[in-house]
């Protein structure tokens, strides 16, 4: 015994010996990898917001029963380049490539996703960009690693460290995008993947800056919400309560992507047909409920700042859940995220109509929250994004909310689900 206290005080002084240097780390190639990574996810971001903006700004110049036929016509479009370029999947194929094709993603189909997808944003539709450019920035990824020769676990960490720099351009969040390209890989494989977290977080802070450079993305909230103060530990009550109520409602969510994937897929048809369809219904609700166009980016402000009737809100609500419904099943290309959080601020204004006493900031935040987490499956990154996005810096009561939604959530993943699972 004493003689290995004495080997190990010997190894101990040796240590203590070594000059400090700098961690060779910083300076080897897989850490330049993830950072090149970062710099060019965040400029295929910046290029693909800017076109984005510009094509949204030049489609909303049609308003009234004009909504409709743009809207057909993107829809068209889009089908009509995804039919012929090539079908660049959904997110559940993102998914199962990462789980079980070695982390590979094909670069092959960017071209129909990114012009697919910036029409059916750009037009309208019930979905954002988040999806498109998470597919397109993970499989550049998978294109550097195989320049560089990577394989294995190291080739699946740069796929995963490219889908997170697109995902925090888009959120502004680095933690909360690195998390996300984790959590959407839901609870079964997250922890396998938890050795990519740092070269996500070192790809996702290089694509933020040139990201914020790009399209002069300034830090601070995005989404203007009344200041909340904090009440005691009732708050984290109401919040689970809140969070159950979004809960349920994204339970009628599945159900109702269930509903129209069924009517879609019940007859073969082309997929211009089928974007057709979509582009025509999405257009007839837009025409009624203008507000439920477009993702919800800028929407969500809008609905906060207006003083709507709980009969408006509650049409709003019904339909929004509808319109991405119908987004989703008909062939129309983005994310669902962002739209699930508008539902869920209408729903935290519908319960504060309802509840005058209840915390305005604390409702909403609490069933954008619920509703995302019982949808995606994503408790940790939730939590981060919506303190980021609100500018809410109280993290347990979202963290509530977050777990009410996840531990309620449906036993097949949505994503799953979508795959006929």
């Amino acid at each position: 015994m004493k003689l290995k206290r004495k080997r190990k005080l010997i190894t101990y002084l040796n240590i203590l010996d070594q000059p400090i240097r700098f961690n060779p780390f910083v300076f080897s190639r897989t850490f330049l990898l993830w950072a090149i990574l970062g710099l060019i996810g965040g400029f295929i971001a910046g290029i693909y917001w800017i076109i984005l903006e510009f094509l949204t700004h030049k489609i909303a110049i049609f308003e009234g029963w004009q909504v409709i036929l743009v809207m057909s016509i993107c829809g068209l479009l889009a089908g009509l380049i995804i039919h012929f370029i090539g079908d660049p999947g959904e997110i559940h194929l993102i998914v199962d490539n990462i789980k079980f094709n070695k982390g590979k993603l094909d670069p092959k189909n960017n071209p129909s996703m990114i012009l697919s997808s910036l029409l059916c944003v750009a037009s309208g539709g019930s979905l954002g960009p988040e999806a498109p450019l998470v597919q397109v920035t993970g499989s550049t990824g998978t294109w550097l690693g195989k320049i560089f020769r990577l394989k294995g676990e190291e080739l699946r960490s740069l796929s995963i460290a490219g889908m997170a720099s697109g995902f925090t351009a888009l959120f502004g969040a680095p933690l909360g995008g690195s998390l996300f390209s984790l959590e959407i890989l839901h609870h079964k494989h997250a922890l396998e993947y938890y050795k990519a977290i740092i070269p996500a977080l070192v790809a996702s802070c290089f694509s933020y800056v040139i990201f914020a450079l790009i399209v002069h993305l300034g830090l601070g909230a995005v989404w203007d919400l009344p200041t909340y103060q904090y009440s005691g530990v009732l708050d984290f009550g109401s919040a689970i309560l809140f969070a159950m109520a979004a809960t349920a409602i994204g339970w009628g969510f599945i159900y109702c992507v269930k509903f129209f994937k069924h009517l879609f897929e019940k007859r073969p048809i082309p997929i211009y047909i089928k974007t057709l369809i979509g582009g025509i219904l999405l257009g007839i609700i837009s025409y009624y409920l203008p507000i439920t166009r477009y993702f919800g980016h800028h929407e969500i402000n809008e609905l906060l700042a207006n003083d709507l009737n709980i009969n408006l809100l509650l049409l709003i609500l019904f339909f929004k859940i509808v319109a991405i419904s119908i987004t989703v099943t008909s062939g129309w290309r983005g994310g669902f995220i962002i739209p699930l959080f508008f539902v869920g601020a209408t729903l935290g204004l519908i319960i504060h109509q309802l509840f005058p006493s209840t915390n305005l900031t604390l409702a909403i935040i609490s069933c954008m929250a619920g509703i995302n987490v019982c949808v995606t499956r994503t408790p940790m990154s939730t939590t981060i994004l919506l303190a980021t996005l609100t500018g809410f810096s109280y993290f347990i009561p979202i963290l509530f909310a977050s777990l009410t939604g996840y531990f309620l959530a449906p036993k097949i993943p949505f994503i799953s689900s979508q795959m006929g699972n």
